[in-house]
């Protein structure tokens, strides 16, 4: 069985995650699978943003368990996975999740690499590694509290408790909640809308926005100014106002 399942329409690559026996548990090889495919879509110019989405009732529930608990410390130090969420965040293009079901530890860890995440009401979300007696090790614990706060992000670290879709939409985890029937093809819509911009300004504003959870406001506002400013050496820039001007939709083409 193929557990990454690919799918591209238009200018949106839409990837699946297929491991319907384990709940979408990520493990190594599907990681890798992901990272690759990410990877390829990155240089792929027929591609202007990319959808990660689960089943009805899984996004992806975790780690793959069995796999982590045939590893002690020095097979965990060696283990690839750091290397992996590493490639998986440095998609350039916009990733997109589209959430129904659990989104449990490594699944939850997924969600936030994404840049938007759209939940169905029937999504939730939560890092509950505490209660198996280990914690958060992809993130988790560093962008959930750059997303939700102190307050909510040790209550769901040290209770290991999830939350729902709404909750997690005005915590700042989730950017639209909508019918679980309807998820994948709300947020391939937006992927669509998305990736009709131009190429250079959607990967230079997502640098900027990313860079704004790693460094101070003047540092954040000068590395903004100096995309700003590479972006006006862009065809795309000057075809951008010329459709604007000229009342036209822009043909963009990432020059």
């Amino acid at each position: 069985m193929n557990e990454l399942l690919s799918c591209q329409k238009k200018r949106v690559l839409t990837l699946t995650l297929n491991r319907p026996q384990a709940r979408n548990a990520l493990n190594n090889a599907l990681l890798e699978q992901l990272a690759q495919a990410l990877e390829q879509a990155q240089q792929d110019d027929s591609i202007g943003a990319v959808v990660i989405t689960g089943s009805a009732r899984y996004f992806a529930a975790g780690a793959d368990l069995k796999e982590m608990a045939s590893r002690d410390m020095p097979a965990t130090l060696n283990d690839p996975r750091p290397q992996l969420w590493a490639r998986i965040e440095r998609f350039p293009k916009p990733l997109l999740g589209a959430v129904n079901g659990y989104a449990l530890g490594a699944g939850c860890e997924l969600a936030m690499l994404c840049d938007i995440v759209l939940a169905g009401d029937n999504a939730s979300f939560g890092l509950p590694e505490i209660t198996l007696g280990i914690m958060p090790g992809a993130g988790g614990t560093q962008r959930l509290i750059r997303s939700v706060g102190k307050a909510l992000a040790y209550r769901m670290v040290l209770t290991g408790e999830a939350i729902g879709a709404s909750h997690a939409q005005q915590a700042g985890l989730v950017a639209e909640v909508c019918p679980s029937a309807l998820t994948l093809e709300y947020c391939q819509k937006m992927a669509a809308r998305i990736a009709q911009h131009a190429p250079l300004a959607l990967q230079a504003a997502k640098t900027a926005l990313r860079q704004a959870h790693e460094v101070s406001l003047t540092q954040g506002l000068q590395q903004e100014r100096l995309l700003f400013t590479l972006l006006a050496a862009t065809e795309d820039r000057q075809e951008g106002i010329a459709a604007f001007l000229e009342k036209r939709p822009a043909a963009f083409k990432g020059r």
